[in-house]
């Protein structure tokens, strides 16, 4: 057979890797969040100097691979400036908050803020608001007001989904971001999101999340039909846009989905800037 003898007569041997296996688990013991390559060198530097290729197969069988979460890089933000919408529906803000109930769990609050008369459009309350609810308390919104030319959020998660970005696309609505950590320009709902901190979150203690969207959805309606507002001449938003309006129809987008024009920022998002502005679609 011209087989070599050693060949022949070989058994295999198991691995002992009992010494190996014993020093990881006193290092990912110690030190949970260190990864393969500094078990290696510590290791080295104490003199045990195993093979790497023989770690990395006992490290592996171990399990004690660290799953590493990769930041999501957002596109370079442009200051935007806080232009002062003339008419309903040129522009909303949106925001989240959060609070806690009496047993320690905790809520998020969806506002959405008409720019133009300081509307509180929504206020959604829920333990969890992904970006499919969003659009779909958007979706509502439409259907009773008519759409929005333009959306003005912060960097959160649920804003920079490729989700929301397809539906603004897909409904002609122009999405704008502020820039990371300039809370400022989103001014108009931070304005609104310090009044229901300070008037309604602070003062009272939320046992159910049912009662928690009672009192916000009381909140909001006071809001726009009763509170004052210093900005718009001490009236209500409902009754600064009547006024403005002359008494016409409030929501006129609702029958023919025409929008007013906007004036046009000349700071854009550079992630969107070549494509094509859906305000000058019409």
């Amino acid at each position: 057979m011209q087989l070599p003898r050693s060949s022949y007569q070989y058994q295999r041997k198991s691995k002992d890797d009992q010494a190996v296996e014993q020093a990881l688990e006193e290092l990912v013991h110690k030190h949970p969040a260190i990864g393969l390559w500094q078990c290696h060198y510590r290791l080295r530097n104490r003199g045990l100097c195993w093979n790497h290729k023989k770690l990395r197969r006992v490290y592996r069988n171990m399990h004690l691979n660290i799953r590493r979460r990769v930041k999501k890089r957002l596109p370079e933000r442009v200051k935007q400036p806080l232009l002062a919408a003339t008419a309903p529906n040129q522009m909303w803000s949106i925001d989240f908050m959060t609070d806690r109930l009496e047993d320690g769990r905790s809520f998020r609050l969806l506002n959405v803020l008409d720019d133009y008369n300081r509307e509180s459009l929504a206020i959604e309350v829920d333990t969890s608001l992904p970006t499919l609810r969003l659009i779909r308390v958007l979706n509502r919104l439409i259907a009773e007001r008519g759409k929005p030319a333009n959306i003005r959020t912060d960097n959160g998660p649920e804003f920079i989904s490729h989700r929301l970005e397809q539906w603004c696309t897909n409904n002609q609505i122009s999405l704008q971001f502020i820039q990371p950590g300039r809370p400022m320009q989103n001014a108009f709902i931070e304005r609104k999101n310090g009044s229901i901190r300070r008037e309604l979150l602070n003062a009272y203690m939320f046992f159910t999340l049912h009662e928690a969207r009672a009192m916000c959805e009381n909140w909001r309606i006071d809001y726009n039909q009763e509170r004052p507002h210093k900005a718009l001449g001490y009236l209500s938003p409902l009754n600064y846009a009547r006024q403005m309006t002359g008494g016409n129809q409030l929501y006129p987008q609702t029958a023919n989905e025409n929008h007013p024009q906007i004036e046009e920022s000349r700071f854009v998002d550079k992630a969107a800037k070549n494509q094509p502005n859906p305000l000058h679609s019409n």
